[in-house]
């Protein structure tokens, strides 16, 4: 359909680029992957020689093999895996160095604010009594802490979710890399380019509408096309589970 369209995709995960790359084989030069963080995308262009781009998608979701296959203990559900819960497994401190090295208040905090869990209180004074006693390693070990605050009794939603998406957001600054990307997006578009996001939570939501408010209020550098968010029809949440909570927000540069 875009014959002349030339596509640079970038990850932070060196095994989601091996897989796109093998995906997107066919279009040999058209198409590049580069492993950086979203907040390193005009460096990222810069490498492959570009300055500028007409179309920036920012998909924040995750992809069913980074939470099945990687073995990082990203899912409350692979038992026996390790708390690491890295996007790059080679920088960073990991989900379990954080449980076992931050201060309770600090602990308490991340639960607060990346998870909006109700009882971080009680959940990061749990988690500090059992590691005086042994140090947490493995997905198992945290799973059986939270369950013992937070019985599951009949909740549609696993009582270890928002736990773990809050430790997923401090290992990896997921919120902070989004409010740089945003900002980076926007310096690589050309005039007349759109910047989409799909979001899969209400923190980065709020930092996607708020920034498309900031830039087209105050100095007129974006256009927002989506007064409200484009969410799923109930047709593709049925084929795709995973896509009920996602919003897609899109402006265009002015």
């Amino acid at each position: 359909k875009f014959p002349s369209s030339n596509l640079i995709g970038i990850d932070a995960d060196p095994e989601a680029v091996l897989r796109a790359q093998k995906f997107l084989y066919e279009f040999g030069a058209r198409a590049k992957i580069v492993r950086a963080r979203f907040d390193n995308t005009a460096d990222a262009l810069t490498q492959k020689g570009w300055s500028k781009v007409d179309f920036v998608l920012m998909d924040l979701g995750w992809s069913s093999p980074q939470f099945e296959d990687r073995g990082r203990g990203f899912s409350f559900q692979k038992q026996e895996e390790l708390l690491d819960m890295r996007f790059n497994p080679l920088e960073g401190k990991t989900a379990a160095d954080i449980l076992n090295g931050s201060l309770e208040d600090t602990l308490g905090a991340i639960f607060r604010r990346y998870g909006e869990e109700k009882k971080w209180r009680e959940i990061a004074h749990a988690i500090t009594e059992v590691r005086a006693k042994k140090p947490f390693e493995k997905v198992a070990d945290l799973l059986e802490t939270i369950q013992k605050v937070k019985p599951r009794a009949g909740s549609k939603t696993h009582p270890a979710t928002l736990v773990f998406q809050a430790l997923r957001i401090a290992v990896n600054d997921e919120l902070g890399v989004l409010e740089t990307a945003l900002g980076g997006a926007v310096e690589i578009l050309e005039p007349g380019g759109r910047l989409a996001v799909i979001t899969f939570h209400s923190l980065e939501d709020k930092i996607v509408k708020s920034f498309f408010e900031n830039n087209g209020l105050k100095n007129g550098a974006l256009k927002a096309l989506t007064k409200k968010p484009v969410v799923p029809t109930d047709a593709e949440i049925e084929t795709n589970p995973r896509a009920r909570s996602a919003k897609l927000r899109v402006a265009e540069k002015l």
